[in-house]
């Protein structure tokens, strides 16, 4: 997806040659405003996945713009994804196995996890979800302002482990006991008409939207440059998707590039509003 949007990608580029490519870039006969991919993981050397700090500052140094992109799951999750695929893992030989591999690899790149400007937790993502995350987040960003994804999820599957901020709206009515109102989602007018119907759905609304605006440009100003903000309920399917898709329209005229993910409806387009 990157390569067609015209970045040059180089996969597992050794850490020890990031130095080397930085001086290319900024000292050879490149084009003007060249984009470049680089993935680097579990295949590199441990000694070069130990100096990546002290290359980042190389980079700095050559006054290139770069970001940080750090993708990650839950062990049992690239645990099954390894036994689908039969594929072995880098770490993995006959005296260590598949989950000390996992565990182990962890590790290793905690270096590059503690310097990345934007975490994706892949766990319950499709491959074509995480391809639509990274083309909306990264590779067709405008600007330089924050970029801000409002995630809806369901407590219940767990909290999403690339979120910065995390609310908790499980104390907001529920439209799951009613059952005429259960079917739907926070995207159809029903539950819009129930919810906006609750003074506390109000209430809670207007807290969120006072503890954002006045902590997000402190965020911004310590140049960050993604916000992910989860909105929780138990399931994740009528209170946080009306809060995330009612946020989300709140903050678009002060950001340009202002975005919303339900991770518990798969495969649903957020302008859903029928009955």
């Amino acid at each position: 997806m990157l390569e067609d949007l015209g970045y040059y990608c180089i996969d597992n580029l050794p850490g020890g040659l990031l130095p080397a490519l930085s001086r290319e870039m900024s000292t050879g006969e490149q084009e003007e405003n060249q984009k470049v991919a680089v993935s680097i993981d579990a295949r590199n050397l441990p000694a070069n996945l130990q100096q990546f700090p002290v290359m980042t500052k190389g980079l700095d140094q050559e006054r290139i713009n770069y970001k940080i992109i750090y993708l990650d799951a839950d062990d049992q999750t690239i645990l099954k994804r390894f036994s689908a695929t039969r594929r072995k893992h880098p770490l993995s030989d006959d005296s260590i196995s598949l989950e000390e591999a996992i565990s182990t690899e962890s590790v290793m790149l905690d270096p590059i996890a503690t310097l990345a400007d934007l975490k994706i937790d892949t766990t319950h993502l499709t491959m074509h979800q995480l391809r639509d995350i990274v083309k909306r987040r990264v590779a067709l960003e405008t600007g330089t302002m924050l970029v801000l994804l409002f995630e809806s999820f369901g407590f219940k599957h767990g909290v999403p482990a690339d979120a910065d901020v995390v609310f908790d709206v499980r104390c907001l009515p529920n439209p799951y006991w009613d059952p005429t109102l259960r079917v739907y989602t926070g995207l159809h007018n029903r539950i819009i008409s129930f919810l906006e119907q609750q003074p506390i759905v109000t209430e809670m609304f207007h807290d969120i939207i006072l503890y954002l605006e006045k902590w997000l440009p402190q965020f911004e100003a310590n140049n960050r440059s993604y916000m992910t903000v989860a909105i929780g309920c138990t399931g994740g399917q009528h209170r946080s998707v009306y809060l995330a898709e009612r946020l989300k329209k709140h903050f678009m005229p002060n950001y340009l590039n202002v975005q919303v993910r339900h991770r518990e409806l798969r495969d649903q387009p957020s302008d859903i509003k029928s009955d």
